[in-house]
């Protein structure tokens, strides 16, 4: 999986982009079939904006994207909302068959 940081501020320090790969590539956690992730980081008037983009395989794209009074909040913030769109695409991506009987069909007596 290829991660890509891009930084729209020069101000902003090795640190912050350590962490937000640190994140980014916590998301394999939850989902192995995310090609590449990228991470853009902008310091916008009042404060901080993170943008992570997960290209998942043969899906579309997913976005979160926030700001914050500090750029570690932001990351943050985008992490936890991009790993509850991983969480709900693979439930809804889930293969469910073989998990008991449904309620709703008559049962083979």
């Amino acid at each position: 999986m290829q991660i890509k940081i891009s930084l729209k501020d020069d101000s902003i320090g090795d640190d912050m982009k350590g962490r937000a790969e640190e994140k980014a590539r916590r998301l394999l956690k939850y989902y192995d079939k995310i090609q590449s992730i990228r991470v853009v980081l902008d310091r916008s008037g009042e404060g901080y904006s993170c943008e992570m983009i997960a290209d998942l395989e043969r899906m579309h794209d997913l976005v979160a994207e926030t700001t914050g009074r500090s750029l570690q909040a932001a990351i943050d913030e985008a992490h936890d909302r991009l790993q509850r769109q991983v969480k709900e695409h693979k439930q809804r991506t889930r293969h469910h068959k073989g998990r008991g009987p449904s309620p709703h069909q008559p049962s083979r007596i």
